[in-house]
């Protein structure tokens, strides 16, 4: 019952505008001010929902299938919260001044931070894909020394959770990383939080966990990766018989994953896998490859990166969709310390 509810939430439109940082943590313990009993606030603690903006952005139906929640309560839980958030619209100048609030976590190479503008956003989906040997876990890896560092416009680096999907991430790897940067190994390794995911259901499971964690330290977490975040999904539905489930099934996640970068204005970075596409070569497609999950991940996506093998340890990256960036190429570099500039 309780993957039952986790599952079933989608993002409504987020529209509860308050200017302080303060407004991302707004703990549901409030909701006791507005009559709202501490034992039905553990309830929905319990399946990852611990913000106001949390209870927001999940569907009456989701909060009604947590066990001992009756519609009578829920429609109360709906309106305490309504009362505690300013819901509805805001003009574009006010959203601009949200904005303000995310932030960029840098790749470790100038040219590929160009391409997207300043390096992965915070509030925002980001995914790579790539054939095997494009470099999408050594991203992984640098994203988790990169994100502890500070950065440009007062960003002051903060905690990475990792979910391993298919058993590639190497606690050494991050040490190396960690020379280049001239940062302490056993602080870069202690911020790293890492779960290994055995099925996709185990992996909705962790996202609860993730949102807890997350109230639970608010603001000391920056950056969320999964690498890869379609993998199981492969493993565990089969053939077109269960292409539907599966895709439902992925959206939930990806409704999930939307809606705790922005809860917790975090940054989201998955993986992805190719596949080839047999019927291509019909069509005169100059490239029969493309990435896995369709068009449910391609739509959750904020931005999208395309990754392919250059010479030797060269790869260049292409922004594949984004809201803001220019269809533009960056070409970047793997060495021991992880993604690096191309040296000419």
């Amino acid at each position: 019952m309780k993957m039952k509810a986790a599952e079933d939430q989608v993002v409504e439109d987020d529209t509860g505008f308050q200017d302080d940082e303060e407004s991302f943590f707004q703990d549901i313990d409030l909701l006791q001010k507005h009559g709202i009993n501490m034992a039905d606030i553990k309830k929905m603690k319990l399946v990852g929902i611990c913000t106001v903006k949390g209870i927001q952005m999940t569907t009456r139906k989701a909060l009604c299938n947590i066990k001992g929640l009756s519609e009578a309560k829920v429609e109360k839980i709906k309106e305490a919260a309504g009362k505690m958030l300013t819901v509805g619209f805001q003009t574009a100048f006010e959203y601009s001044s949200k904005r303000k609030q995310v932030f960029n976590i840098t790749t470790g190479s100038l040219e590929f931070d160009k391409l997207l503008g300043g390096g992965i956003e915070s509030m925002a989906i980001t995914e790579a894909f790539g054939e095997f040997r494009t470099g999408k876990t050594q991203l992984s890896h640098t994203f988790c020394v990169t994100a502890q560092l500070p950065g440009e416009n007062g960003y002051s680096g903060g905690k990475v959770v990792f979910i391993d999907t298919e058993n590639t991430f190497r606690p050494d790897r991050l040490k190396d990383i960690a020379d280049r940067f001239s940062v302490d190994h056993a602080a870069v390794l202690d911020n790293v939080l890492y779960a290994r995911a055995y099925t996709s259901e185990h992996q909705m499971e962790l996202l609860d966990f993730v949102a807890a964690k997350f109230h639970e330290e608010g603001g000391v977490f920056k950056l969320l990766i999964i690498d890869s975040i379609m993998a199981l999904f492969r493993v565990d539905f089969s053939g077109r018989g269960e292409l539907a489930e599966r895709q439902q099934k992925l959206a939930q996640m990806l409704s999930r994953l939307q809606k705790i970068s922005e809860e917790y204005n975090v940054a989201v970075f998955v993986t992805n896998q190719m596949t080839a596409d047999p019927g291509a070569g019909m069509s005169f497609q100059a490239d029969p490859k493309k990435p896995i999950g369709g068009h449910i991940l391609a739509h959750a996506s904020t931005t999208r990166i395309s990754l392919r093998k250059g010479r030797a340890e060269m790869r260049i990256a292409k922004i594949f969709d984004s809201p803001d960036m220019p269809e533009n190429e960056a070409t970047f570099a793997i060495c021991a310390g992880g993604v690096t500039d191309a040296k000419e």
